[in-house]
C-alpha cells in the first residue's frame, strides 16, 4: 500500500515543465512519440483551461491528454 501512496503522490505533484518533460519521456512506451519543450509550449497553448492561474504540471492532470494531443499534433506536421 505503501508503494501506491507514494506513486499516487507522484502522480498528483506539481511540477515546473522541465522537470514533466524529463519523467514524461522516460516513462512512455518506446513506441509513442517523445515531447520537446517547444511542444509542451504548444501543448499549453492549445488547452489553457489545464494551466489556470499556473505552469505547473502533473502526470495525472497532464500525462494522457498530451499523449492523445501528440499523436494528432504528429499527424498534422
Amino acid at each position: 500500500m505503501k508503494g501506491n501512496r507514494k506513486e499516487e503522490e507522484l502522480n498528483q505533484a506539481q511540477v515546473t515543465l522541465l522537470s514533466f518533460l524529463e519523467s514524461y519521456n522516460q516513462t512512455i512506451p518506446a513506441s509513442f512519440p517523445h515531447a520537446s519543450v517547444p511542444i509542451l509550449k504548444k501543448f499549453q497553448g492549445a488547452h489553457p483551461t489545464l494551466f489556470k492561474d499556473t505552469d505547473l504540471w502533473s502526470v495525472a492532470q497532464h500525462r494522457k491528454r498530451l499523449m492523445d494531443w501528440l499523436f494528432t499534433y504528429r499527424e498534422a506536421i
